[in-house]
């Protein structure tokens, strides 16, 4: 399966500090490689000058597109916005501070050509390759997230939480039509969506780099977590 163009959507709140490079480094890899490519930037309510930013790298790179939304939803809806924007044949979302490198999308569109239509990194993988970790209380978070979600949805993998995942058109069109959650824990219900859909997914090994200024508060955030994994625990069980 060959794939002729590539939407890369990028969720940003409050990322002015970086983002001129992000996008710097991801239209510099895309251009090397890629024949056609759009970059689609969510501003999800930014407070701080992002917008302004990425207008600014759209004005000198049209296939850079800034999508602003008129208040901060959360994560998930960002994502799902700029899913449902995406016209290539191949989709990837990918955290505004690229703790996952641009290189790793040539290992998730070889998959994708393999004929897996949803590929996900897992910074969790036995050849991946962590250079630097996140705080002790986030690991904690993540991996007692990670034994819930098993628990209750009988999910395999082991990081349902990077930012970085790759479909081909039709299965990102389908699965992100269905979703609902708006906040981080958007990465399960759409793993449990493509699960339903019968979508094969592969989980990949990748280079992973902790960057500070996440959006994530491990224990703040905790309650808000666990309540949404019950919630689709509920919806899940209901007859179709």
């Amino acid at each position: 399966m060959e794939f002729k163009s590539l939407s890369v959507v990028v969720p940003a709140y409050n990322e002015d500090a970086r983002i001129d490079l992000t996008l710097e480094k991801l239209a510099a890899h895309l251009e090397r490689d890629f024949p056609a490519f759009e970059i689609i930037v969510i501003d999800d309510g930014s407070t701080d000058s992002t917008a302004e930013k990425v207008r600014h790298a759209a004005a000198a790179n049209d296939r850079i597109a800034l999508h602003s939304l008129p208040r901060n939803r959360g994560k998930g809806f960002a994502v799902r916005a700029g899913m449902m924007l995406a016209k290539g044949d191949a989709v990837l979302f990918t955290d505004a501070d690229l703790s996952t490198p641009v290189e790793e999308i040539d290992l998730a569109l070889a998959e994708l050509r393999r004929g897996f239509p949803v590929v996900i990194a897992s910074r969790r993988h036995p050849h991946s390759i962590i250079a630097r970790r996140q705080s002790w209380a986030r690991e904690l978070v993540g991996r007692g997230f990670n034994k819930i979600i098993r628990a209750l949805f009988s999910l395999p993998f082991k990081d349902t939480q990077c930012g970085f995942k790759c479909f081909t058109q039709p299965a990102a069109k389908a699965i992100f039509a269905r979703a609902t959650i708006d906040t981080f824990s958007f990465d399960v219900e759409v793993l449990i969506i493509a699960t339903a859909l019968g979508y094969p997914i592969k989980e990949i090994p990748v280079r992973w780099t902790n960057a500070p200024g996440s959006k994530v508060r491990p224990l703040h955030d905790a309650a808000t977590i666990f309540h949404e994994l019950i919630s689709l625990y509920r919806n899940s069980a209901k007859p179709a």
